[in-house]
């Protein structure tokens, strides 16, 4: 008998078995995939990704003084960037796994976990199965990517987002379905690396969510890059021709063939809850199979929580920390504390050359909304700093609201190899702005509004500047240095 037993390895449940270990809880970490300790975002997400980004930005970057080598010269290039990415993979999740199997109070299960009761779960291991029994459990299955039902989808140059992380050779030719962040993401950083890359979208939308000013430098940045767009297109079949693949696709009712050496799959990601016996259980599932939750992240199941991406939702591992925060308290001691309505704002980064970012309101959600707002947006070609470091595409963007609030920040551009969201802030008046380098974020006790805080500033700005930039903030020196991750000061 457990006092919690964690279902998957993500950064919710990890943090929650290290954390009510420490406080002399008994728990059980159950994990089908030994290569997913840690779970997706250091073996199969972000890490490993920025990893790639990284290795490919210096190809790209040295084109700018003539340099351009041949296939093999790319190609070793590419090598060693997959062995330094598995060598950082292996070592973020062999420490994690050293963190919670060091604890006394935690005992791991290397197998798949499936409910037979509401408090019971059945691992199926090697060697067997086994019972466990807990007062509560904790459901952090992640999420795995979607596939197509189509004719050959199963060829092995047919690859996931997963998959193609495992590449031995750089694909001199590589197909992406799908031009949503994640297709976006593998298509600058393998066309960065010298791969040909090819995009096929159904219909004819590009970053439907975002506003069209965006989308548009966005879509134009990567095609200055060299990568091909193809909308209103579908793939019928794929056809294995040993190390590469035939693919029959039709765009705009005319069909059409093409080899590549690799396709990858990118048409989104969904709820890991298959085979977890569910219906043995009075856990509810919506619509594209996520665990349905309440505010505290509790299922209809009594005393069982899901939290990360099998709940739906943004799949960020933040997002998972967060829903830590949430549940602790209800665990240790059935307190409730923070909760996800008060989740109102989620950063994000989409890892394409350069990258782009935004937090808060756009303007499509502006409009809906009924917000006045102004627009203050510039080109990063203006900017001197841009020219200086040769890193002259993307844009910067604010939204002020008729309280000369901040309401929406978006940017696509490179500063020093700074990456995320807290890449932009600004110190704003009404008639004149100053780009800055800070986190755009909520304030405690201003919970509908967003403001800026600025850590550091490449450009000069003296500090006296950068305090009047947070107008909550601007009594306290020490709220200015707050942490970037966590939205508030």
């Amino acid at each position: 008998m457990y006092d919690l037993i964690v279902i998957g390895w993500g950064k919710a449940g990890k943090t929650l078995a290290a954390k009510l270990a420490a406080k002399g809880k008994k728990i059980a970490v159950v994990e089908e995939n030994p290569k997913m300790y840690g779970g997706t975002c250091i073996n199969v997400g972000c890490l490993p990704t920025k990893s790639l980004v990284h290795s490919a930005k210096l190809i790209s970057q040295v084109k700018n003084y003539g340099i351009d080598g041949d296939y093999e010269f790319k190609n070793n290039i590419f090598k060693e960037a997959m062995k330094k990415k598995d060598e950082m993979t292996t070592k973020l999740r062999n420490k994690n796994f050293s963190i919670l199997d060091t604890n006394e109070n935690v005992d791991i299960y290397n197998g798949k976990g499936s409910f037979i009761s509401n408090n019971e779960v059945k691992v199926t291991t090697k060697n067997g199965e086994v019972v466990l029994k807990a007062d509560k459990i904790v459901i952090n299955t992640g999420s795995v990517s979607r596939n197509l039902d189509i004719e050959g989808a199963n060829n092995k140059n047919v690859l996931t987002s997963e998959g193609i992380l495992e590449l031995k050779e750089l694909p001199k030719k590589l197909l992406i379905i799908g031009a949503g962040y994640i297709g976006l993401e593998f298509a600058s950083y393998f066309r960065n690396f010298g791969s040909e890359v090819s995009v096929f979208q159904f219909d004819d939308s590009f970053l439907a969510r975002e506003d069209e000013d965006e989308a548009k430098i966005i879509k134009e940045i990567l095609e200055n890059k060299g990568v091909k767009f193809y909308f209103n297109t579908s793939v019928k079949k794929f056809e294995d021709l040993g190390d590469s693949v035939k693919a029959t696709y039709v765009k705009d009712k005319e069909e059409l063939v093409e080899e590549f050496d690799k396709v990858l799959v990118a048409v989104g990601r969904k709820a890991n809850t298959e085979n977890l016996g569910l219906e043995n259980t009075s856990i509810q599932l919506g619509k594209f199979r996520e665990i349905l939750v309440d505010d505290y992240l509790k299922t209809n199941a009594p005393n069982v929580w899901a939290v990360g991406d099998v709940k739906g939702g943004a799949q960020f591992t933040y997002v998972s920390l967060d829903d830590f925060r949430i549940i602790f308290p209800q665990i240790l001691e059935g307190a409730k504390g923070r909760k996800l309505s008060d989740r109102v704002l989620i950063p994000t980064s989409t890892f394409i050359d350069p990258p782009y970012s935004r937090v808060g309101i756009n303007e499509k959600e502006a409009q809906r909304l009924g917000i006045k707002y102004t627009k203050k947006f510039a080109l990063t070609n203006t900017i001197p700093k841009a020219h200086v470091i040769n890193e002259i595409e993307g844009f910067t963007k604010i939204l002020i609201n008729e309280n000369d609030e901040i309401i929406g920040t978006a940017c696509a551009f490179e500063v020093e190899k700074s990456k995320g969201i807290w890449g932009i802030g600004y110190s704003i008046k009404r008639t004149e702005w100053n780009r800055g380098y800070g986190t755009a974020h909520r304030h405690r006790s201003q919970r509908q509004r967003l403001h800026v805080g600025f850590p550091s500033h490449p450009y000069g700005v003296g500090r006296t500047q950068l305090r009047a930039a947070c107008r909550y903030c601007s009594g306290r020196r020490k709220g200015l240095y707050h942490r970037q991750t966590r939205l508030r000061c």
